[in-house]
């Protein structure tokens, strides 16, 4: 545990759910993969196994207090386990690039699938006007496209700074992305709190209103988000010129 502490990825940037919550619950987690000589790939499946139980629990079960609950730790377990696999590549010194490819493949998964579960959902258990389904649909669109921006923008920093060692330009510092405040300002966007959010899904008037909240806001975090990525692409394609 000791040593987990310095295997730890930087916070700028991370909503407060996955900062103050996800991280320290992965840590014990990764201690005990450790001990237990599991790899950080083991780690990683397990993690996805437990997602795709909680977003087929969401799909499949009538939404009782009980069912809501699973769904929730369900999913809040395949999140720290998420956390937990880069601890544990980080501090066994076992990380590779296949590795970082399956993450990235659950990750892409459960952003594509989690809101289509909330749609079945919506449509089997809940006595709603068809419109409202637009929501799930649309909240699964933003986070897919949301996620696709995010590698995208990553991929093209890193083939530029292979491509242009001595021309790159890296993102700004932007330290107050790493303070308390902006970590409590993005967590609408936080997918930890949409795992937990699942907690309420038995109240069907209360998700229905938070969830539709937290659509509506990701899509704005989407479009300021763009911006600010296709900007920083921008100055690549200046630095070369």
């Amino acid at each position: 545990m000791a040593r987990l502490k310095n295997a730890q990825k930087s916070s700028k940037g991370a909503a407060a759910y996955s900062r103050f919550v996800n991280r320290p619950l992965g840590r014990p987690l990764a201690a005990t993969a450790y001990v237990w000589g599991w790899t950080p790939t083991q780690v990683t499946l397990l993690s996805g196994a437990m997602t795709v139980l909680g977003i087929l629990s969401i799909a499949l079960l009538d939404p009782t207090w009980w069912s809501s609950i699973l769904s929730a730790v369900l999913l809040m377990l395949g999140y720290a386990l998420d956390s937990a696999d880069g601890q544990l590549a980080r501090l066994t010194g076992r990380g590779s690039l296949a590795g970082e490819w399956l993450d990235h493949f659950f990750d892409a998964i459960k952003a594509s699938t989690i809101h289509l579960a909330v749609f079945v959902c919506w449509y089997r258990f809940f006595d709603l006007p068809d419109l409202w389904l637009a929501v799930p649909l649309a909240y699964g669109a933003v986070a897919s496209v949301f996620f696709f921006g995010l590698i995208a923008t990553d991929f093209l920093r890193r083939l530029h700074r292979l491509q242009h060692p001595d021309l790159f330009v890296d993102a700004p510092a932007e330290s107050w992305r790493s303070s308390s405040l902006y970590s409590l300002a993005v967590i609408p966007s936080d997918y930890g709190f949409l795992c937990l959010s699942f907690v309420l899904l038995w109240w069907h008037e209360g998700f229905l209103i938070l969830y539709t909240l937290l659509a509506a806001t990701n899509i704005l975090v989407l479009m300021l988000a763009a911006g600010r990525w296709y900007v920083s692409i921008r100055r690549l394609d200046r630095a070369d010129a």
